[in-house]
């Protein structure tokens, strides 16, 4: 039986007592509705109950990078994905953590922006 050569481009290295890291991967995600204290998204992958993340808001929402947590995250359906594939669809619930007072400033003037005159402590924004 012929040996297989190896195919990775480096040769790994195992490291002694499994030092933690960190992932940090980009989710699209299209926005439902924000608040002050956070916002819904629509999006493709699963996203658990408390994962700490971060949303970025479109330039059209001042372009805002703000600290969250994952609330909560339910399948809404399934879609069809751009090769024909079924894709799950799924809706969570983001809430802000801690904001500096400029980015709470920030959002209350895109909240503002689309809700004049609305309290910002009560209700969601649909967009």
């Amino acid at each position: 039986m012929a040996e297989r050569g190896e195919r990775r481009k480096g040769s790994r290295v195992q490291l002694p007592e499994r030092p933690g890291g960190r992932i940090r991967a980009t989710l699209s995600a299209r926005l439902l509705d924000l608040s002050i204290t956070g916002v819904r998204i629509e999006h493709h992958n699963l996203l658990r109950p408390g994962l700490p993340c971060t949303i970025e808001l479109p330039e059209t929402l001042g372009a805002l990078i703000l600290p969250a947590r994952v609330a909560r995250s339910t399948v809404a359906g399934t879609e069809d994905g751009p090769a024909g594939e079924r894709l799950l669809r799924y809706e969570s619930g983001l809430a802000f953590g801690d904001l500096t007072a400029d980015q709470r400033a920030a959002l209350e003037n895109v909240l503002g922006r689309f809700a004049p005159g609305k309290p910002l402590g009560h209700g969601r924004l649909v967009l």
